[in-house]
């Protein structure tokens, strides 16, 4: 088993940096993050020996699960890459360096509110529903900016960037077209200059596309399967197709 995740690490690798040549990209300019979601300690564990630094979850009972049996040496962090609750806040804060997945402005305040308690800042990224799917989470496009914007305003929050889904069992030309339009959406956030938003990073790309994405300017691509195996349930399991939960 240590093998395999260490063979298809080299592949992705590999993949990535082809996918960096065909578009002129530096392959240092592109982080691999580790999506884990069901992935046992024991295989993460694999990858970290493997060299790999940057690990996501999907939800925040795994994550607070794993945290402890995961050796944070080497510079290891985690990231939170699901949809997240407002309630579950004060769980995720505790253990994470970014969040990729903040959608709406009460989440925004839910976390300026924990984090002013805590004596904290957070680096967060705004999730945009590039596909237009009413089964996903993420604002709107056309309301991407306004929320921004807001968001802007809570001093506890550093905005780093933008992070999509592309549009699940897609053809390339679809995917990428989701892909360009955050990169839209990213240049017209940098165009109103606010505070403390940055728009360095783009989150975008999973096991399926990420060479789309990298292709298309993602400087974070979030891979599992490729890397860890077929999981036992379906993606919109952790994707929260279909589940809109009310928080």
């Amino acid at each position: 088993m240590g093998n395999l995740v260490e063979e298809n690490l080299k592949t992705v690798r590999q993949q990535m940096e082809l996918a960096c040549q065909a578009s002129g990209r530096k392959i240092e300019d592109v982080k691999l993050l580790l999506a884990t979601k069901t992935v046992p300690p024991e295989k993460i564990q694999m990858a970290i020996q493997a060299g790999e630094t940057l690990l996501g979850e999907n939800k925040a009972q795994e994550l607070r699960d794993k945290f402890p049996l995961i050796q944070l040496d080497n510079g290891v962090e985690w990231h939170f890459i699901g949809h997240l609750q407002t309630n579950k806040v004060k769980e995720v804060v505790k253990y994470v360096t970014l969040i990729h997945s903040l959608d709406r402005l009460k989440l925004g305040q839910a976390l300026h509110q924990q984090l002013l308690k805590e004596n904290k800042t957070m680096d967060v990224l705004v999730q945009i529903n590039t596909s237009y799917e009413e089964s996903k989470f993420g604002a709107a496009p056309e309301t991407a900016v306004e929320l921004v914007e807001q968001l802007a305003h809570l001093e506890t929050l550093n905005v780093k960037g933008l992070m999509t889904i592309g549009k699940l069992n897609a053809t390339n030309d679809e995917t990428r077209h989701c892909f360009r339009l955050l990169r839209l959406i990213q240049t017209q956030v940098m165009e109103k200059n606010l505070p403390r938003v940055e728009m360095d990073i783009l989150s975008m790309g999973m096991s399926g596309d990420f060479k789309v994405a990298i292709e298309e300017g993602a400087t974070i691509i979030r891979v599992g399967t490729s890397i860890f195996g077929q999981r036992y349930l379906p993606d919109n399991y952790y994707w929260n197709e279909n589940v809109r939960q009310v928080d």
